[in-house]
């Protein structure tokens, strides 16, 4: 069977986008990893499947998988990917655009000067949303092993549908992102592993930001990782309402207004290229 996808990137976090209701396939965890390859097969760092919806509510499922076939919660950069591709593909007329993800529903907005704007859900702090074993506080401490050194990290933790640790670091190029973002990512305190961002707050309106993510590594931008970064900052008083972050991949634009409202997220989406893959070569 040829399998029709469409190869996208936020900010150079990039994607392979399926759109199952015209081409129902089930993928393997082995054969997502083999499309993910980037020598043998497309390469990406998620694939973003487009599902009908499971409820009357929504305009679609929103699926996504790590190239290492782990299926997570939310994408942030595959979000505005998702609404860019099925107003393209003239899968729906409207929008804004409502889908589901694994454990909440997004709002995904189209803008006419084609950035794409999210409405990303509400932030939760709780530690068991996570989950996270620890007691609620806003600043976590744990020891891991960095070079073969234990090291102590400090870090606020929160789920924007995903879970995220965030570091705020004095020199972002200076910090060790892989080997702390490996050890902290694995720490057994996280039993289903967490998101690691790294952030330098350059002034109350304005941020750096690397993220190592869960299956995937550290990636040019992370949509998600960026909601996390501002709104730990914001709630701990280091950033306005409104921010910028700057990401490897280039800015997002962000904004929340507190504690009980959704985060905002406003970037770009960028189709690359379109082809097929036969799935019995998988």
């Amino acid at each position: 069977m040829q399998l029709p996808f469409t190869k996208m990137h936020g900010l150079g976090n990039d994607f392979v986008v399926l759109d199952l209701i015209s081409h129902p396939v089930k993928l393997t965890s082995q054969q997502i990893r083999k499309m993910a390859d980037r020598h043998f097969g497309i390469g990406f760092d998620q694939m973003l499947l487009i599902e009908p919806p499971s409820r009357p509510d929504v305009d679609f499922n929103y699926r996504i998988y790590n190239n290492d076939g782990s299926e997570v919660e939310h994408c942030g950069n595959g979000a505005r990917c998702f609404a860019r591709f099925v107003l393209d593909k003239g899968l729906t007329a409207r929008n804004p655009i409502r889908v589901k993800t694994v454990n909440r529903i997004l709002t995904l907005k189209v803008e006419d000067d084609g950035l794409v704007t999210v409405d990303m859900g509400t932030p939760d702090f709780s530690p068991a949303s996570l989950p996270f074993n620890a007691t609620q506080a806003p600043l976590y401490e744990l020891t891991v092993v960095v070079d073969g050194k234990p090291q102590t990290v400090s870090f606020r933790v929160v789920s924007v549908g995903n879970p995220h640790a965030v570091l705020v670091v004095d020199d972002l190029d200076a910090t060790p992102v892989q080997a702390i973002g490996t050890a902290l990512g694995s720490h057994p305190d996280f039993p289903k592993g967490v998101n690691v961002g790294f952030m330098q707050i350059l002034d109350k309106n304005t941020f750096k930001l690397r993220v190592y993510e869960r299956g995937a590594g550290e990636t040019i931008a992370c949509g998600t990782g960026a909601c996390a970064a501002m709104v730990t900052a914001r709630a701990a008083g280091l950033l306005n309402a409104e921010a910028l972050g700057h990401l490897t991949g280039g800015d997002l634009r962000l904004s929340w207004e507190g504690e009980g409202r959704p985060i905002i997220m406003r970037g770009p989406a960028t189709t690359v290229f379109e082809g097929s893959v036969d799935t019995r070569e998988l």
